[in-house]
């Protein structure tokens, strides 16, 4: 392992923001914050969270546009996540935080009901195993634990096999509304957060000339 990143695991250790908790601690004592994330924040505003965040960018971006929310980026890359949670730090965005895990283990770390929107920004696609894609039903029954009723799930990707695994199998299974889709995210005239935010992958996908896809469903 190489200087550079043992130097970010070392800062991350001095951020308040990122929360990381061993398995076997997680296990034996739970997370301290479950249930509890109104009382860390300070406040009741609602929680979204951006799973597999990498460096944070929807979850530093749109913590700036919208103050009234809670956001929460959750990744397990130790050095994607330093990154974040630095910049959090340092521009003093008391409405940000980070977790240091597996998604799988999600449920360990939010009560019943208490997020109320998700972002999925750039997962792994998974081709060969469906069952680990982040919108897979193994994983959206997770999801189902902790969200609100009615609370939206944002998908985007530059694979088209996971959009089209999404919007055509996933959500037509489980019963779930859509309210936007699109195969091109760009040329169709969408706007709001999906557009006004470009992750570090997705400014590269774009520069190769990838189309991004998009999804908008509730659960």
């Amino acid at each position: 392992m190489g200087k550079h990143k043992l130097a970010r695991f070392a800062e991350n250790l001095t951020f308040p923001n990122l929360l990381q908790v061993g398995y076997e601690q997680l296990q034996q004592e739970g997370f301290q914050w479950r249930g509890r994330w109104a009382e860390y924040f300070g406040n009741n505003h609602p929680i979204v969270l951006e799973l597999g965040c990498g460096k944070g960018d929807y979850t530093i971006a749109l913590s700036k546009e919208n103050p009234g929310c809670n956001y929460i980026g959750v990744d397990i890359k130790g050095a994607r996540l330093w990154r974040g949670a630095k910049t959090a730090h340092e521009e003093q965005l008391h409405n940000v935080a980070f977790i240091r895990t597996k998604i799988e283990l999600i449920t360990s770390f939010f009560a019943e009901e208490e997020v109320s929107e998700l972002w999925i920004t750039f997962p792994d696609p998974q081709p060969k195993k469906p069952n680990k894609r982040l919108t897979s039903e193994r994983f959206l029954s997770l999801y189902r634990h902790i969200l609100k009723p009615e609370s939206a799930i944002h998908l985007k990707t530059d694979s088209q096999e996971l959009f089209e695994y999404t919007l055509g199998e996933v959500i037509p299974q489980g019963g779930h509304s859509v309210d936007f889709a699109t195969a091109d995210l760009y040329a169709s005239g969408y706007g709001g957060d999906a557009t006004a935010v470009q992750t570090f992958y997705e400014r590269m996908f774009l520069a190769e000339g990838k189309p991004i896809t998009y999804i908008k469903f509730f659960m």
